[in-house]
Parts: C-alpha cells; sequence; structure tokens
C-alpha cells in the first residue's frame, strides 16, 4: 500500500501522544480507589488503540461494502480524538513548563528553593490546568460527536440585496442557492427529501447550484436522482461544476490508458444525469435570464481556485463576452478564492458571485455578532455575504457534508436571494 508508512508514522504519533496523556491522567486519579483507575485506564487504552488499529488498517477497508460511510465515522471519531488530546497536551505542556521552570529555580538557588516547592521535593502537577485539558479536550471530542445529528439539519438563510441596476422587472425576483450536496456521503434518503422540500417551499422563480455534486463519481446520484430531480422553478435550475465533480480526488480514475477513459465517461455521465434531472449545467457560458421583455446574465464557470491543489478549469474569457450588454449579471462560481483573485480585478461589472465550496469547514461558532471557523485562516471568504464597493459575493455554507459526517455550529445551509 502506497500511504501504509505514512500511516505508520501518524500511528507511532498518536501512541506517543496516547502515553503522555495517560502519564497526566494517572497522576490526576492516584486518589482513586484501585478498582476505578484500572476501569478508567482499561477504557482509555482500549479506546487508544481500537483508533489506532482502525488507522493502520484504513488501506484494507476499501473492498468493504460499507466502506464509504462507516469510513467517514471512524475517521472524524480518529481525528476528533487526536485533535482533543492535542488540545489538552497545550495545557500540559503549560504546566510542565512551569514545574520544570520551578524545578530550575529550586537548583539554582538552593537556600530558598522550598520557597518555590513548598518544602515538598517534588513539584506537583497543577490540578487546575490538567482538569482544565480534559475538560477542553473533551469538550471538542464531544461536541463532533454531537455534530453526527446536525449533519441534515437544513437551515434557511434569506437576504435581500439591492441593486440600483437591477432592470424593474426583477424586483422581488427569488433565487434559491444551494451548493456542495456531495451525495457521495449521503446515508438517509428522507432527510435528504426534506431539505428539497424545504426548498421549494420558498415559491423561489430560480434555483442555482453552485457545484460539488457528488464527491468524486458520477453513480454517487444513482439513488438521489429522484429527489434532486424534483427541484423546479418558473425560469430553471441551473448548476455548475465544483472541484469534486471532475473525479482529480478518486484513485481509480488516477492513472492513464483505461483509468482516463473511465474518468472521461464519469464526467459525461454526470452532465447527462444532470439534463436529466431538468437541470442546465453552465460550462463556461452564460445564459440570458428574461422576464416581462427585460433580462440579466447569468454567468456559469468551471471551478476556478486562487488556492495550490485545486483546479483552474474556469474560463471566463469564454464564459463573459456578450454578457456585457446586459445591465446585470450574477456568477456562479464554486471556489470563493476566485472573486478576489480575478472576478473584481478583472470584471468589476459582474454584480454578485454566488460560491459555496468552503463548507464553513463545517466546524465553527455563529451568533448574530460574532462569527469564526477554523477555515478562515485559509479563506478570507468563507460563509455568507461580503461586499467590495458594489460588487456582492455570497459564499453558502453547503447542503451536504464530506469528510467528517457531521456539523458543528455551521449548519447546512439552503439561501433565499431576494433581489430589490
Amino acid at each position: 500500500m502506497r500511504n501504509a508508512g505514512s500511516l505508520w508514522m501518524i500511528a507511532v504519533i498518536m501512541l506517543l501522544l496516547d502515553v503522555y496523556v495517560f502519564w497526566v491522567m494517572r497522576a490526576l486519579t492516584h486518589n482513586l480507589s484501585d478498582k476505578w483507575r484500572i476501569t478508567l485506564f482499561s477504557a482509555y487504552w482500549l479506546l487508544s488503540l481500537l483508533a489506532i488499529i482502525a488507522l493502520v488498517t484504513f488501506p484494507y477497508w476499501r473492498g468493504y461494502a460499507g466502506y464509504r460511510h462507516i469510513s467517514e465515522y471512524v475517521f472524524a471519531i480518529i481525528l476528533g480524538l487526536v485533535f482533543a488530546k492535542l488540545l489538552a497536551t497545550v495545557f500540559f505542556l503549560v504546566d510542565d513548563i512551569r514545574r520544570g521552570a520551578m524545578w530550575l529555580m529550586s537548583k539554582l538557588f538552593r537556600r530558598t528553593g522550598a520557597d518555590y516547592v513548598q518544602n515538598d521535593p517534588a513539584i506537583k502537577r497543577s490540578v487546575f490546568l490538567s482538569w482544565l485539558g480534559f475538560l477542553v479536550g473533551g469538550g471538542l471530542f464531544g461536541s463532533l460527536v454531537y455534530g453526527f445529528s446536525n449533519k441534515y439539519d437544513y437551515h434557511i438563510r434569506k437576504v435581500k440585496l439591492s441593486f440600483k441596476n437591477l432592470p424593474p422587472a426583477f424586483k422581488g425576483f427569488k433565487i434559491v442557492q444551494i451548493s456542495d450536496i456531495h451525495s457521495g456521503s449521503f446515508n438517509n434518503k428522507e432527510a435528504v427529501n426534506r431539505g428539497v422540500d424545504m426548498i421549494l417551499e420558498q415559491q423561489p422563480d430560480l434555483i442555482l447550484f453552485t457545484g460539488d455534486l457528488v464527491n468524486d463519481r458520477a453513480i454517487e446520484m444513482t439513488d438521489y436522482i429522484s429527489v434532486f430531480n424534483r427541484l423546479k422553478a418558473p425560469y430553471g435550475v441551473y448548476s455548475t461544476l465544483g472541484n469534486h465533480d471532475y473525479g482529480d480526488y478518486y484513485w481509480g480514475f488516477n492513472a492513464q490508458g483505461q483509468a482516463a477513459v473511465e474518468k472521461a465517461n464519469n464526467m459525461q455521465h454526470l452532465k447527462e444525469l444532470q439534463a436529466g434531472m431538468g437541470w442546465r449545467l453552465l460550462m463556461n457560458e452564460h445564459v440570458a435570464i428574461e422576464k416581462d421583455g427585460q433580462a440579466f446574465a447569468l454567468i456559469g464557470i468551471e471551478n476556478w481556485s486562487a488556492k495550490a491543489g485545486f483546479p483552474k478549469y474556469g474560463k471566463m474569457k469564454e464564459a463573459y463576452p456578450g454578457a456585457e450588454k446586459y445591465p446585470f449579471k450574477i456568477l456562479m462560481s464554486h471556489d470563493p478564492s476566485h472573486w478576489d483573485a480575478q472576478v473584481r480585478p478583472e470584471y468589476s461589472d459582474i454584480d454578485l458571485t454566488l460560491s459555496g465550496h468552503t463548507h464553513g469547514m463545517q466546524f465553527g461558532v455563529e451568533t448574530p455578532w460574532f462569527k469564526w471557523s477554523p477555515v478562515q485562516w485559509v479563506y478570507k471568504q468563507w460563509a455568507g455575504l461580503y461586499n467590495e464597493g458594489a460588487q456582492y459575493l455570497y459564499v453558502n455554507r453547503g447542503y451536504g457534508f464530506i469528510g467528517y459526517p457531521g456539523r458543528v455550529g455551521i449548519l447546512p445551509e439552503i439561501t433565499v436571494i431576494e433581489l430589490a
């Protein structure tokens, strides 16, 4: 297996982390009875060793029928345990640095060493810092497990945007944006159907999907075509591609010859199934949305990212020409980094850009006054509405999920945009 060496290295790091955390746990529980300590320690090492065994055997799971969904949960639990222990370790290290400094002071100033160690030759661990570390780490792990229940908790976010150059016929025009369906991660068709019901209840004039219909392969949509072909709107359903739609991350397509043919066939299948659902896939092109003799341009491009590791398949030079004659323009572009990198500098007359991609990392905090997620360290625009001058960008938080089968704080989103 190509990744076996890396997995074993990660496993060794996990084991060292486990030993360090256990050492602190043992010190904190010295007052407990032997029975309770044995039970606690056994549970700790059972969970830790199961996580390591699961990690190193990942490459051999692929043939298992339930691999796709089971592996997501197992991986999320392993990742949650590692991050929880790392977070707790920060507090433990602070305490160890404190203890080390006190020990050093006692050696340097032997006559007053008792002042530092309080006449105790063993400089004790801070109970407060240690328990705080376990509390914070355990809180993180608990929140990730709780987040499993939120992955289908669709939230409707309503945004009203006013544009001076909007044709009068489109005042009050209602657009629903969804993004990042990731059908390959779904395992609850009824829940996904409820989300589609919520979209239809909004009675949108136009529905726009901004990419990542699947995780890797078009066949992931097989069981969900009957769900998403229900999406209808008077002015149509339009879509564009995200980075996952190309199959670039699927191991079976990462070769030449027959694999390359299969990858091309996969893309063709993805295009055909969208057409079969009644969606119009925009591939570096634009269309006119007409109402009462007036029109605006809807532009859709393939994935274009300013971030390393993500593709630049989009071609604005093909999609834009001809759109300049329309007084108002909406661009569908999956990756929000496109907005600052190319849209604003080169296409200042594009009024509204709709993106997705980030999912808000499916983890963060959102209140009416505060919004935070680790993804903001990578993406300047990562969730919600942004504007520079007269240009606006809206980043949808995603309808589906991938990698981590849950949501903490950043919930799945259906965006309702009313033009004014």
